[in-house]
């Protein structure tokens, strides 16, 4: 895609389907002369016109509004010829056409073609060359992909501080500061014989300790950012009629799965994605786990794909049947359940151990009590008791920080490359602490640090890693 940055391209800026307003979108290096020949007028910067948009033969397609956004005061950077018209998808594919057939019409005063190369826009790329352009950093356009995505309205408002750049800036801080480091740094390396301490003269230790609590502070918020965007998976496992099918209907507040006293009723795996306080929160229901006769072949695949979902999880609601803790069979089952989960779930998964039906429960007597109320809750999927503490816990054990206000939304790729630059800053630390002699050494971890933070902006970025993020935008942005 890269290669082709040059190219004049188009297409469709809508959604697929029927709607009132229907754009296609055109965007290219000198594309003045094209768009007003094709509109049949002169066209004022960022003014409406209203005009027909007619075919090869001079016969309409349709009527609408023509917007021509010279560069670089564009969204592209370059210039960009947008056209609105009736939502159909048979109008905007004509149109589309049109505008394709019309880039090769010969211009008379060149005897060229008007605009020569226009072709379909890939997936990301008016994006990518806005990015290209320097209209915005590569964090800012991962965020215009996460507010068109935003599940949830605090999502939408955070990525919306991203594409205003709060998480830029952030960035920028850290960076700019790690360049003053890195100033001092060469300066000792650059001049040895002079009998300035330019570090210790500069508090270069303290500008250190300054700059690791800050990036402790981003990390933190874009650790929050990235919970808002990634969510949690959180994965429902137990015995059969266990009620895990009602919890997840408890959860989700709707009927989604079928619940009977049958046991095998949930054959396959059920997902809802719900929010809590803004947050994702994927529940997966799963086949009640069990060994032994009397397990069919459809009912195993199920129970194989529920091993599989708890594998993958990042919460797993080990759910207990109360009214069933006095049979040996079943707290021998349950217990057998428990030690596998022990032994294959990796230690950054939380285990929350919920005990359903203490409505029945507590008529019998068999209510227990726990020690570490915080992995036990007791909860009732019939009566909604104790549900609001289990989301609560659930955005506890994800490390969810309540009334984040400002918060920006951020990616899982985001936090690894903070992590990377806090490595390096604490082994810059390190050598600085220790008086380190090998200076070139101390130079060389600030160097990596900044080259981290610069991959989240895309100023030094590999063309891979832009093709990766770009191809998930939908094709038109």
């Amino acid at each position: 895609m890269l290669s082709r940055h040059q190219d004049p391209i188009i297409a469709i800026a809508t959604a697929p389907g029927r709607g009132a307003v229907g754009i296609v979108r055109v965007s290219g290096p000198q594309l003045k002369t094209w768009a007003e020949a094709f509109c049949g007028k002169v066209l004022q910067p960022r003014l409406a016109h209203y005009l027909p948009f007619n075919d090869a033969k001079g016969e309409p397609i349709d009527q609408g509004l023509a917007i021509f956004f010279p560069g670089p005061n564009s969204y592209t950077g370059e210039d960009v010829l947008e056209l609105q018209a009736h939502g159909g998808p048979v109008v905007l594919q004509l149109l589309l056409a049109r505008c394709i057939d019309a880039a090769n019409d010969i211009n008379p005063n060149t005897g060229t073609p008007f605009l020569q190369g226009l072709r379909l826009a890939q997936p990301g790329e008016f994006t990518q060359r806005a990015f290209l352009n320097d209209k915005i950093d590569l964090a800012q356009a991962e965020a215009i992909a996460d507010l068109i995505d935003a599940a949830t309205g605090a999502a939408a408002r955070s990525a919306s501080r991203s594409l205003a750049g709060d998480f830029s800036k952030e960035i920028h801080s850290l960076r700019d500061g790690l360049i003053h480091l890195r100033m001092l740094v060469e300066a000792t390396l650059d001049f040895p014989e002079e009998e300035i301490d330019f570090l210790q003269k500069a508090d270069a230790q303290g500008q250190l300790d300054r700059l690791q609590v800050q990036l402790g502070q981003v990390l933190s918020r874009t650790q929050q950012g990235a919970l808002l965007r990634e969510g949690i998976k959180v994965v429902i496992a137990g015995q059969p009629n266990a009620g895990k099918s009602s919890l997840l209907n408890a959860l989700a507040g709707a009927e989604l799965a079928i619940v009977t006293p049958i046991a095998g009723t949930t054959r396959d795996v059920v997902q809802e994605t719900i929010q809590i306080e803004g947050v994702p929160v994927h529940v997966i229901d799963t086949a009640g786990l069990r060994e032994g006769e009397g397990i069919d072949e459809v009912e195993q695949i199920g129970i194989q794909r529920a091993w599989a979902q708890i594998a993958a999880a990042d919460a797993v609601l080990f759910l207990h049947d109360l009214t069933r803790q006095g049979l040996p069979d079943y707290v021998e089952a349950d217990a057998h359940i428990q030690a596998m989960l022990s032994a294959q779930l990796p230690s950054q998964v939380t285990l929350l151990n919920v005990w359903n039906k203490s409505d029945l429960a507590t008529h019998t007597g068999a209510t227990p009590t726990f020690e570490d109320s915080a992995s036990h809750i007791l909860l009732s999927a019939k009566t909604g008791d104790g549900i609001d503490t289990l989301r609560a816990q659930l955005l506890a054990a994800a490390g969810w920080q309540p009334a984040n206000e400002g918060l920006y939304l951020a990616r899982e790729r985001h936090v690894q490359a903070l992590k990377q630059v806090q490595s390096h800053v604490e082994m810059a630390d390190s050598l600085l602490r220790a008086q380190a002699q090998s200076l070139d050494l101390l130079a060389e971890e600030l160097r990596l640090s900044q080259t981290a933070l610069n991959d989240i902006t895309g100023e030094f970025s590999a063309d891979d890693l832009l093709g990766v993020i770009f191809s998930s935008f939908c094709i038109g942005k």
